[in-house]
């Protein structure tokens, strides 16, 4: 199910790239988001490819560099890296936009992506993935966190439980984007996926049969 999904949205993406202008596509990690690279044609040498956030987790190959990179070398595009862990503390992140002029570069260019391409997660599971401390685990148990989507954790009607410092992409710079794909499948991640719809704008929703269901019967 997972490279299906990642075959249909290198298909939407390669549609709206298929316009002839230039683009800037910010990528999330993942296995679907992996999958989308592998699947993707086409020539794009306009584009520029950028990770959305840092790196997460141990799992280099499904990190968002890797897949920046996976799917500019599959377009022919151009691509930059942002070498920041994910979920630093505020002032650590700050001494490193600081310092660093050339993370401060990628970051510009992150910022004016006017394409964006996410999965969503299970809000549980991310928290894992992250290695969040346990008080901010209970806070988003708490507060009913049932989804994940770039460091923001949500609940089912859309409130905002947690967001995780990060050099990339942060809620607020949404509105700033032309197109925003998300993409996410299976039974399981039904709550998480309407959770992140109802709280940030998602032009494009690419998913499973099984999960479509759910997110109808929830609603």
């Amino acid at each position: 199910v997972k490279r299906e999904i990642g075959r249909a949205s290198a298909r939407v993406l390669s549609k709206v790239l298929g316009d002839g202008n230039e683009h800037i596509v910010a990528v999330s990690g993942g296995t679907t988001l992996a999958a989308m690279a592998a699947n993707i044609t086409g020539s794009q040498p306009k584009t520029v490819i950028v990770p959305a956030r840092g790196g997460l987790g141990d799992n280099v190959e499904l990190q968002a560099n890797t897949i920046a990179t996976v799917l500019a070398q599959k377009l022919g595009a151009s691509y930059r890296q942002l070498y920041v862990p994910d979920s630093v503390s505020e002032d650590i992140l700050n001494s490193i936009l600081q310092e660093d002029i050339g993370v401060r570069a990628v970051v510009d260019i992150i910022k004016r992506a006017d394409i964006l391409v996410h999965g969503m997660g299970r809000a549980s599971v991310m928290a894992r993935h992250r290695r969040l401390p346990a008080d901010v685990i209970q806070k988003l148990e708490e507060g009913g966190a049932v989804g994940e989507a770039f460091g923001q954790y949500c609940a089912l009607d859309g409130t905002q439980i947690y967001m995780t410092n990060n050099a990339g992409l942060m809620l607020q710079d949404l509105h700033n984007i032309g197109t925003i794909i998300g993409v996410a499948g299976g039974k399981s991640k039904a709550a998480a996926i309407l959770s992140v719809i109802r709280a940030s704008r998602q032009d494009i929703l690419i998913t499973d049969e099984a999960a479509a269901r759910e997110i109808v019967r929830m609603v």
